[in-house]
């Protein structure tokens, strides 16, 4: 509270302080929105919270700015609205992910398109500062200003054009594994030196040149470009987490150039959760922070995700009714969901799987893996959808070691958080990501669609081969389907 206390004094002496009261209350509704999301059980209160924390903070900011043509406004919002809509009542869950990302481009976009606004017409934004030059005054651009508007054009350009390659990725437009360019860290450090040296250049010179602004907007939207080609699909799941931290610094640096109190709280909200979210996620995954923001530093071009066709080998393969007798003999399931889950839409059939095998006495734990499917979090919105009970659900560090004791561990639908060459193949992209440790149950059951093909990561999983292994090869709802059928 003291924090935000803070930033309302910073620049606010002439506002009223119903204002920024208003505001301190909008701030306040984006803490319990952070804090709300931060558990399935609390999530829906969470989203209410933020809702009304933004309509406050939108509310407060028509009526106490002079609007040109307040009916363009309403009915860009309204417009604005209508499509957010009918997109979040569309959407399937598979592709909430690439949603994410394209949001997080628009937000990118967004902080680009008010720096520019700002640069091109000042005096609207009241960012002109007068300087003694003769006996008439002159009005220039506020050397502050320049600054917070060149880091919030930077980095929302940066925002932009990496959320745009994340989206390619995450939707198959372009290959999930990492692209390799030469000398690419020479060429983002040498970029990033750039961006730096312009703004100060933007900053201190008087009259600003008029080719520096639009220089360093086309040298950020190739940082972004440059940053996240190289990140493969397993490391996917922190860039868009990672995304989304630097579309609040855009916003909020925005919200310094603007005087906007609500911006700056709100922007620095969404940047620090989502850089400490994606620490949290690199330190899970056995990443470098660092290496990830920095586009998949440490990785050389021999360790590229794409290790061509998969090899014919044999496996076992098996039937939904082999299945069912090895899960009702059982004594303890481990249930293992990831992407394929989310596409084949099976999270409701696999929940009344596994409340039969409940019935028949069988001990039922479901295992996610910090980057299963494609976003933060993705198993987990997917079985609270299924009304799979938290208790069941447990973080990798916490049921790694129960596989030993498992009678059978089910996968559906996941590939690379299951792989164990990430444990013993240095060239692999995955190498050093810890693993669930499936290959270790008595039994291991993998739906997959077929064998041909390998994850999203493009490596091939040895569990497949193992002798205590059996493919279930299908789509994952309809083999959950009639594995149902044969406990029934």
């Amino acid at each position: 509270m003291e924090t935000l206390s803070l930033l309302i004094a910073a620049g606010s002496s002439d506002v009223p302080a119903w204002v920024l009261l208003a505001y301190l209350v909008a701030g306040v509704c984006f803490i319990l929105a952070l804090r709300g999301l931060s558990s399935p059980e609390s999530s829906r209160k969470g989203n209410m919270y933020g809702m009304v924390g933004m309509t406050i903070a939108v509310v407060v900011t028509l009526v106490t700015h002079e609007i040109a043509s307040l009916p363009e406004i309403v009915a860009a919002i309204a417009i604005g609205g209508i499509i957010g809509f009918t997109i979040a009542r569309r959407i399937a869950m598979t592709a909430m992910p690439q949603l994410v990302a394209a949001f997080h481009s628009l937000v990118g976009m967004a902080a680009v398109l008010v720096a520019a606004a700002a640069y091109a017409n000042p005096g609207a934004f009241g960012l002109l500062v007068e300087v003694a030059s003769g006996p008439e005054p002159r009005f220039v651009l506020d050397p502050v200003a320049r600054v917070e508007m060149a880091l919030g054009a930077a980095i929302g350009a940066i925002t932009f054009s990496g959320s745009v390659i994340a989206f390619a990725k995450l939707n198959g437009n372009m290959s999930g594994a990492p692209i390799l360019l030469p000398a690419r860290h020479v060429i983002n450090l040498g970029t990033l030196a750039g961006i730096v040296a312009l703004t100060a250049l933007f900053a201190l010179t008087t009259p600003v040149p008029g080719w520096i602004f639009p220089v360093i907007l086309v040298a950020a939207f190739a940082v972004g470009f440059l940053l996240i080609i190289p990140i493969g699909g397993a490391d996917m799941p922190v860039v868009v987490s990672m995304l989304n931290s630097y579309s609040g610094w855009a916003a909020a640096a925005m919200g310094f150039t603007l005087g906007n109190t609500a911006m700056i709280i709100t922007g620095a909200l969404v940047g620090s959760s989502g850089a400490i979210l994606s620490y949290i996620m690199c330190k899970a995954m056995n990443r470098s922070f660092i290496s990830v923001i920095a586009g998949g530093f440490g990785q050389d071009s021999s360790s590229g995700g794409d290790k061509g066709p998969a090899i014919d080998r044999p496996y076992k393969s098996g039937s939904a009714e082999d299945a069912a007798f090895l899960l009702e003999q059982a004594d303890k399931v481990i249930i293992v969901p990831g992407y394929g889950m989310a596409v084949a839409q099976a999270q409701h059939v696999l929940r009344e799987m596994a409340d039969m095998l409940k019935e028949k006495g069988v001990e039922v734990k479901y295992a996610i893996h910090p980057v299963a499917g494609r976003m933060p979090g993705h198993m987990n919105v997917l079985l609270a959808e299924a009304n799979v009970p938290y208790d069941e659900v447990f973080e990798l560090e916490d049921i790694n070691s129960e596989f030993a004791q498992a009678d059978v561990a089910f996968v559906i639908g996941a590939n690379d958080v299951t792989n164990p060459a990430a444990k013993t193949d240095k060239t692999s992209p995955i190498y050093g990501m810890p693993v669930l440790d499936v290959e270790k149950a008595r039994t291991t059951l993998f739906i997959k669609r077929s064998m041909g093909g390998a994850g999203y990561a493009g490596v091939e999983n040895e569990v497949f081969f193992k002798d205590q292994t059996m493919m279930l090869l299908s789509d994952a709802k309809k083999m959950v389907e009639e594995i149902v059928k044969a406990l029934d």
